[in-house]
């Protein structure tokens, strides 16, 4: 699936002749607007409006759109540098469970020291 979604994507911009505006540097850079326009849905709901976005529909519908687009972005931007974005989250869960041990952590927001 995450595959075909590049590959897609490819197709997508190489039918375009977009390959070489799909720099890193750009990629990045349009997938922090594209987060930015979705953090942007939820910037004055309360607590309660942002958990219950998805029950209105034109909202709802704003916010998987930006959702996509940030999802797009992430994966052409990881196509581009040959990142495996499922390894690369599978390691970085790892990490965070070495870092924030279940027992010591429950319940708080505070940071871990550095691995060393």
């Amino acid at each position: 699936m995450r595959e075909d979604l590049a590959a897609r994507l490819r197709t997508f911009a190489a039918e375009r002749d977009w390959e070489r505006f799909h720099t890193p540097k750009n990629l990045a850079m349009a997938l922090t607007g594209e987060a930015g326009e979705l953090a942007a849905e939820f910037q004055w709901l309360t607590p309660e409006q942002s958990a219950d976005v998805m029950s209105d529909p034109e909202a709802g519908r704003r916010v998987r759109a930006e959702m996509a687009d940030v999802y797009l972005y992430l994966t052409r931007l990881a196509d581009v540098l040959g990142v495996d974005l499922v390894q690369a989250a599978h390691e970085k869960l790892d990490e965070g469970e070495r870092r924030y041990d279940a027992e010591t952590y429950r319940g708080t927001a505070r940071k871990a020291p550095p691995l060393p």
